[in-house]
């Protein structure tokens, strides 16, 4: 008996499967030619309008090398202090009378300031002329008497002695008295009265120290005090052997004044705790401008470097072999050591094989290869607009 059995369900799947791969692999085939002339489409069309592609050089800009003498200069902050402060004290105590100025006054040596009460000095300087009168002419007459030997020796002696005493009384009660008027040891500018006329004063002595009456500051002329690097003290040295050294300090406000003066005082000693030593300038001070206390900025020049080769300050670079520059030579940047002499945070003073008028790189550094290509910012347009303002030939 023959029987006909159908195929398996999985049999009967691949064998449609395989009735239809011819249609689908021809449609699989005209999508991939599809893609295929699209691209070819896109090259030939959008590359032919912008041109073969390539990596864009970086936009840089430059300055040129220059050669003068650089002056070797420091900056620092400067104080301005008196010529000189003195507190005045009075020296015998009593009533404050009166003042004889305005608190911030201008005032000479020698201008009266104050008024002690001098009733009570005067009354001891009277009793002392009287007891010095006394005694003089007890001296007299026992000098007299000593010449006639009517009187031991010893008894003109201590009448000699006792008029001695009286006369020093009387000079020191007189002294007392002068004290009572107080005068400006110095020309200066005044400060606050820190003891009203009306108080009750005391005298300063050696032991004691009292309220000062005033404080007078010297500030024509007027100093001013700041500090350099240990460093620098060899060409400090140099500098104050040969012509000197020069402050110059410049006024922030106003007029923006600029003024200079000689270095007169270099400290003895570097301060340990910040590497420093102190100079001190004196500037007249006619406009009293400066004010003791005050900060300005100093300005010194310590050497001068003669025919240096100059470059900005930006475009020096750091690396591990020490400073280079990027030159720009035929549109490369060509990486060139240099050694700084000085560097003023404006322009540097460089030693190395750099020619005068050549191109050195200030902005961009950090996207230069060395030896790459460059473009220089700015020529291009320079370029373009020369071009543009050039004549053009008329066609017929």
């Amino acid at each position: 008996m023959n029987m006909q059995m159908d195929p398996f369900p999985e049999q009967q799947a691949s064998a449609a499967h395989k009735a239809r791969r011819p249609g689908t692999a021809l449609w699989v085939g005209v999508a991939s030619l599809i893609l295929v002339l699209g691209g070819f489409w896109y090259w030939n069309h959008e590359g032919a309008a912008t041109g073969p592609r390539r990596a864009q050089a970086p936009s840089v800009r430059v300055a040129k090398v220059t050669q003068a003498t650089m002056p070797v200069i420091e900056r620092t902050i400067g104080t301005v202090v008196a010529n000189s402060t003195v507190l005045i004290n009075t020296r015998v105590q009593g009533q404050l009378v009166k003042a004889f100025f305005k608190e911030g006054q201008m005032v000479k040596q020698g201008d009266l300031l104050f008024q002690i009460d001098p009733r009570p000095y005067q009354a001891s300087y009277d009793n002392a002329k009287a007891s010095l009168a006394s005694a003089k002419a007890k001296a007299e007459r026992y000098k007299r008497l000593l010449s006639q030997n009517a009187i031991a020796p010893q008894d003109a002696d201590d009448a000699e002695a006792s008029y001695l005493e009286a006369k020093a009384t009387a000079e020191a009660a007189l002294l007392n008295l002068q004290f009572t008027k107080i005068y400006a040891p110095v020309n200066g500018k005044t400060g606050p009265i820190l003891i009203q006329p009306g108080n009750m004063v005391a005298a300063s002595t050696a032991s004691t120290n009292a309220t000062p009456l005033v404080q007078i500051n010297e500030i024509q002329p007027v100093k001013v005090s700041f500090s350099l690097p240990q460093s620098d003290l060899p060409r400090i040295q140099a500098r104050q052997h040969g012509q000197g050294l020069v402050a110059t300090i410049h006024l922030e406000g106003g007029d923006g004044k600029t003024l200079s003066a000689p270095v007169d005082f270099i400290g003895n000693a570097v301060v340990g705790s910040t590497g420093t030593i102190e100079l001190r300038a004196t500037f007249p001070n006619t406009d009293m401008s400066l004010v003791p206390g005050q900060l300005v900025d100093v300005v010194v020049e310590l050497n001068s470097i003669a025919d240096a080769t100059i470059v900005p300050h930006d475009a020096v670079n750091e690396g591990p072999d020490g400073s280079y520059v990027y030159a720009v030579q035929d549109g490369r940047a060509m990486l060139k050591p240099v050694k700084v002499l000085f560097d003023n945070s404006t322009t540097a003073a460089v030693s190395g094989k750099l020619a005068v008028g050549e191109q050195v790189v200030t902005d961009g550094q950090l996207r230069i290869v060395p030896g790459a290509a460059v473009e220089v910012e700015g020529a291009r347009g320079n370029k373009a607009g020369a071009d543009a303002r050039s004549p053009k030939r008329r066609t017929s």
